[in-house]
């Protein structure tokens, strides 16, 4: 418990990293240890409340000395991750010295924690904060969820691609007649939101080839399997024809 409140001393809070050390003791495993004892803790007393039997406090942390880890830092053990508590409590440290919020990376880095990078994810993963947290990024540090056109659009996923160069072999063929697209052939189409895109239609074209004759001759191999096994067990003779058991 000394070599905690030293690196609490030390650093402001009690939020180690799992790597952290004090004077050669290993304080992130002991406090990572010790929010695990507190969670079985809490669980065993949930149990006890709802009544249920064979609860034992066997790996529970002490009362007393849950309460001495709570002198040192009453926000040691918080119900997300260790992380994201230490960079609030840090950003929170920046801003009581006077200083400006970061909002870009790289802009405030502080015991190894990028504050403006912890900032934008804030920002932009507002929706998958609890209620809690979304008060005391607002309420503590003025930190408001990002507006709709700072937002990444979202990635696209296999099938939209899929449809996209879909959509661009379709116009190349009403175009051409045919579908022997040179390898470096760009295909520009109009998306669904009314933007230009270009498409490397030939290399996909290509790709497309090759995955159809992959499959073609793994499909002429696990045939091949097939029947020299059943030609073992005498259920076909040399043509392939299956042998009649009457």
């Amino acid at each position: 418990m000394s070599a905690a409140r030293g690196w609490a001393a030390e650093h402001g809070h009690l939020l180690a990293p799992l790597d952290a050390t004090f004077q050669g003791y290993r304080v992130g495993i002991f406090l990572k240890n010790a929010r695990a004892a507190s969670k079985k803790a809490a669980e065993i007393e949930q149990r006890r409340a709802e009544g249920l039997p064979g609860v034992s406090s066997a790996g529970a942390l002490p009362d007393e000395r849950r309460e001495q880890l709570e002198d040192i830092d009453a926000s040691w053990c918080p119900s997300w991750p260790v992380t994201w508590q230490r960079c609030f409590h840090l950003v929170r440290m920046h801003l009581d010295a006077g200083e400006a919020l970061p909002t870009e990376a790289g802009d405030v880095v502080r015991q190894g924690e990028d504050l403006g990078r912890w900032v934008q994810s804030v920002r932009l993963g507002w929706e998958q904060l609890t209620t809690v947290q979304q008060w005391m990024c607002e309420q503590v540090l003025g930190i408001e969820p990002a507006a709709g056109d700072e937002k990444p659009p979202p990635r696209r996923t296999q099938a939209d691609k899929w449809a996209m160069n879909y959509k661009a072999a379709r116009q190349f063929f009403e175009r051409e007649g045919h579908l022997r697209v040179p390898r470096k052939h760009i295909e520009r189409i109009i998306g669904e939101d009314q933007e230009e895109r270009e498409l490397r239609l030939g290399a996909w074209i290509g790709n497309q080839r090759s995955r159809a004759a992959t499959l073609s001759r793994g499909a002429a191999l696990r045939y091949r399997h097939a029947l020299g096994v059943m030609r073992a067990l005498g259920t076909v003779n040399r043509s392939g024809l299956f042998r009649s058991r009457w």
